[in-house]
């Protein structure tokens, strides 16, 4: 999701510079734009209290039912309304593609079936309504009567209640007949099983394998950004980020997000383009995450000699980076500040 500073910005400028021509595009991005603000907070609180206990049952799931519509409310006004506008733009049109790859991203963080991450919704909708909803029965005064057999029939209406109890096995719904001969209870107990229960969040999205899908976009969405953005671009830096984040989480392939990771900077150290100094700032902080990236799941033998900061001399060897086609300078990438150490 556009989650990073970097992609809100580009969303917010490049809404404003074609709004004069696209109101209708320019008014899709700025709602994109807030949905991103409003999903990127909800995103890094579900990744806490996943860190906290892992193993745990979900118990609140308003916070991921909030994460998948608003994701899904996204992808519809970025495929209806965005992407066929944007061919004759350069970098909306890559923003556009990662944002697509991103939606798919969440979706299978959180909603992938199969599961492959720790952050998915791990309750059936039975625990979901449990934990959603309060216990409204009220206690039942012991009238010293007996056993009160009421509280079933508790909040149904009154032409609904029945004095007819459901004591025979049809009408249970359970399937009557002779007792299966000796050897075949586990044949017959098969046939009669129940489907499995659907995912909580199945009534937001279908519950489906998402992996391949958001795969593919992630490789269209990087192949535009390599073919129209320089090397230092913090657009295509955004890209490559979330893609290696992606690989690494989902995927599961940890030596291809490394290498991914470093092949990105040494593309950065090795561009000569000119960049403002905004621009200059985010690629830095880019920069800073891929470092951390390119060690990641590495150990105490994967740090770098500073112990800190990836200094480009302990990855891919110095490089310069020039601002503004002044004067060229080793980049030693800052402290991200809070909200950046997220890629997505």
């Amino acid at each position: 999701m556009a989650s990073s500073e970097v992609d809100q910005k580009f969303l917010g400028r490049l809404a404003k510079a074609v709004e004069p021509n696209n109101a209708l595009l320019a008014s899709m991005l700025f709602k994109i734009l807030g949905l991103s603000i409003n999903v990127a907070g909800q995103l890094v609180r579900a990744r806490k209290q996943r860190r906290l206990d892992t193993t745990r049952v979900t118990q609140s799931l308003e916070l991921y039912f909030h994460i998948i519509w608003l994701s899904r409310e996204g992808l519809v006004m970025l495929e209806q309304y965005v992407l066929p506008m944007v061919g004759d733009y350069v970098e909306l049109k890559v923003l556009a593609y990662k944002l697509r790859a991103s939606f798919y991203h969440i979706f299978v963080l959180f909603h992938n079936n199969p599961p492959v991450s720790t952050m998915g919704i791990v309750t059936t909708p039975q625990a979901a309504t449990t934990a959603m909803m309060p216990d409204l029965t009220p206690p039942r005064p012991d009238k010293g009567k007996g056993v009160d057999r009421g509280e079933q029939m508790f909040g149904l209406p009154e032409m609904m209640r029945s004095s007819v109890q459901p004591t025979h096995p049809v009408e249970q719904g359970i399937p009557v007949g002779p007792a299966p001969p000796p050897g075949f209870e586990a044949q017959v107990q098969a046939q009669v099983q129940m489907p499995p229960p659907e995912p909580a969040a199945a009534f937001l999205l279908p519950s489906v394998d998402y992996l391949p899908t958001a795969h593919q976009y992630f490789r269209e969405a990087c192949a535009l950004a390599d073919g129209l953005l320089w090397g230092s671009h913090s657009l295509r830096l955004s890209v490559k980020t979330e893609y290696a984040a992606f690989l690494y989480e989902c995927v599961h392939d940890r030596e291809g997000s490394r290498q991914l990771a470093k092949s990105t900077i040494a593309e950065v150290y090795e561009a000569s383009e000119g960049m403002d100094d905004d621009m200059f700032n985010d690629a830095c902080e880019l920069v800073t995450v891929l470092g951390k990236m390119m060690k990641r799941g590495l150990g105490g033998g994967g740090g770098s000699r500073s112990g800190g900061r990836p200094s480009p001399s302990a990855t891919v060897g110095t490089g310069t980076v020039s601002q503004g086609g002044e004067s060229s300078a080793t980049v030693v990438p800052p402290v991200p500040p809070l909200g950046m150490e997220n890629p997505i």
